[in-house]
């Protein structure tokens, strides 16, 4: 790799404006990364003009993360071979809906040296009835080397500067280094662990729980059901992973990334906000993301989608009533109010997981 790290951001909605924010102001003090940021940005026209024109002479992007100035030194590029050509570092912040084609876009037109961190959170459809984790669609379409970064991080607070902790998962003790010196600022701690595959799954699955969240807010049922969905979704999560992605560390499901997370989204995210509509309104999630998202993408209703595919060529379903329930209301096979009855008998199985007993009993 050069001397000075390049960085490029793919993506340009409120999170990853967000990060943009913050890798922007890193690049520009620090020796050992170039001082220009490109930013890929799908393109669109506001009031008449280009988004990225808009942004690189206003420094805002005024439909995403309004309010908020970017540095100067991130550049806004419609053109995501452009924005990536020259890049060491490609920071991934789109919805995982899109990244196969992004990927095959960029193929054989980045640097073989490059480096990618994925913020995605969602799983891709394998065919034969399993589920593929974005980081590994990457590497394995790009080949190079994906990191993962997941957390209590809503953008609107990451963007306000307000306090909170991210984890990073990254096998390469060298590379760890040179993404938390990017990322990291005063008021965004940085945790990085090792266990890359728990961090990721962490992310995805946890707006699977929030749905659940959403729909017990839109039903009135109050704060003990809520509390109830998300320990249930916590050990779902667990499970989860001991089962499809063996061999990681409890621990992490402590990190931000894990716990907190699940905490943030089930009372302040997006997936939360739609759910608890969809109960009150009897409108459809597709409706529903168009009234309220301001052209985001909800990703819960996805990956429980894609969760179940799994679940279902398996035989799991009934191991996972929670995310099974979230999918069966998303599309409309049960009825919202049928979540308690999905959860009422929980199989004990799952609080006795071996995972948690090897451990806790050491």
């Amino acid at each position: 790799m050069a001397d000075k790290q390049r960085v490029c951001i793919i993506g340009s909605g409120n999170w990853g404006s967000a990060i943009a924010k913050i890798v922007g102001a890193n690049a520009a003090k620090l020796n050992n990364f170039e001082d220009r940021v490109t930013m890929y940005v799908y393109e669109e026209t506001i009031n008449g003009k280009k988004l990225t024109e808009i942004i690189n002479e206003t420094h805002e992007n005024v439909k995403y993360l309004p309010g908020h100035k970017l540095p100067p030194n991130v550049i806004a590029v419609p053109d995501v071979v452009k924005a990536a050509e020259d890049a060491d570092i490609l920071i991934f912040v789109i919805p995982h809906q899109f990244i196969n084609k992004i990927c095959s876009t960029l193929l054989g037109k980045i640097k073989p040296t490059a480096v990618g961190l994925s913020l995605v959170k969602g799983f891709d459809k394998k065919e034969g009835g399993g589920i593929e984790l974005i980081s590994h669609i990457i590497t394995k379409q790009l080949h190079i080397p994906v990191s993962v970064l997941m957390g209590a991080n809503l953008a609107s607070e990451v963007a306000e500067e307000m306090f909170c902790e991210t984890t990073i998962g990254c096998k390469d003790k060298n590379m760890a280094s040179i993404l938390r010196d990017i990322i990291q600022t005063p008021y965004f701690r940085v945790v990085v662990v090792e266990d890359v595959d728990s961090v990721e799954c962490c992310g995805a699955l946890k707006n699977i729980v929030a749905c659940a969240a959403g729909f017990v807010d839109g039903l009135g049922l109050g704060d003990n059901t809520k509390a109830a969905v998300i320990r249930l979704g916590l050990m779902e999560m667990i499970k989860f992973v001991d089962v499809f992605f063996p061999g990681g560390k409890l621990s992490t499901f402590f990190e931000s990334c894990g716990v907190a997370d699940l905490i943030t989204t089930c009372y302040g995210g997006r997936n939360r906000k739609v759910s608890e509509a969809f109960v009150k309104t009897g409108k459809t999630i597709e409706e529903l993301e168009k009234e309220m998202l301001n052209g985001q993408k909800l990703q819960g209703p996805f990956t429980a989608e894609e969760v179940n595919y799994m679940l279902k060529a398996k035989d799991m379903e009934r191991r996972f009533p929670l995310f099974t329930a979230v999918h069966r209301i998303c599309t409309g096979e049960i009825k919202p109010a049928e979540l308690i009855e999905y959860i009422r008998y929980h199989p004990e199985h799952i609080s006795r997981s071996n995972f948690i007993r090897k451990m806790f009993i050491k």
